[in-house]
């Protein structure tokens, strides 16, 4: 059993579904990339995962409870966190706030003021951004922003961690710092399910790849299973599987 499930996960706007009757299975420990084009369905599943959507169908397990259908903050106590596809900070709230008021806010149990601030300042020591902690969070570059809504995340201490397209507009500089964060992340014990475009890091962090197609699973496996898979690289990657889409 995973430490996140999904049995035929559906979701319908009005006759179009957005996703349908799929199943995932993520074991903890994992990084698994979710992959496909534009409109196939990955930042809806990450929704419904989340609870910013409601299912039409199927079920969500969260270590073998239902999760689907809960309000935001419940999954998030739980121990789901996630990030989002188009960076969502408060800009004029500084860097250290941010993930001070997530370590009071997105946790289960109560903690004191003082070891929020302590776990703020040792989580913003893991994302790279110590140096900046005054600094307001409009004022950061993107990608010390994404680094931040990392830290945020990380602050409810989260189990299970939804990275939505964080890699997606950096430098190729930044992008080799992302995959080793992601990789720290994972070595401390948070199971990852990330959204991205940018297949050479997919293929490098990820144990396993699922790819969505206009809603459906069209394929799941290795990295290396997927940079193969025909009907993958037809509708998705074209004759370069490592090609950044």
């Amino acid at each position: 059993m995973g430490i996140l499930e999904g049995e035929k996960v559906t979701k319908f706007f009005g006759g179009l579904a957005a996703v349908f009757d799929v199943d995932f299975d993520i074991d903890e420990g994992e990084i698994v990339g979710l992959i496909g084009p534009n409109g196939a369905g990955k930042t809806t599943l990450f929704n419904l995962i989340s609870g910013s959507l409601s299912t039409t169908g199927g079920e969500i397990r969260y270590q073998g409870k239902r999760i689907s259908n809960l309000k935001p903050h419940q999954i998030c106590r739980l121990g789901i966190a996630r990030t989002f596809q188009s960076v969502n900070l408060f800009g004029n709230i500084s860097v250290f706030d941010h993930v001070f008021l997530g370590s009071i806010c997105g946790t289960a149990s109560r903690t004191k003021a003082v070891d929020a601030r302590h776990k703020a300042a040792t989580i913003l020591e893991l994302v790279g951004l110590p140096a900046r902690k005054s600094e307001l969070a409009k004022n950061l570059p993107l990608g010390e922003q994404k680094r931040l809504e990392i830290g945020r995340a990380l602050a409810t201490e989260p189990r299970v961690l939804l990275l939505d397209e964080v890699m997606a507009g950096l430098t190729a500089t930044e992008l080799n710092s992302f995959t080793t964060l992601i990789r720290q992340i994972r070595s401390g014990g948070t199971t990852i399910l990330l959204v991205e475009h940018v297949m050479q890091a997919i293929m490098a962090i990820c144990d396993r790849i699922i790819v969505l197609h206009h809603g459906v699973k069209l394929a799941e496996g290795l990295p290396q299973e997927i940079a193969k898979n025909q009907k993958v690289i037809e509708v998705y990657l074209g004759t370069d599987a490592y090609a950044e889409r």
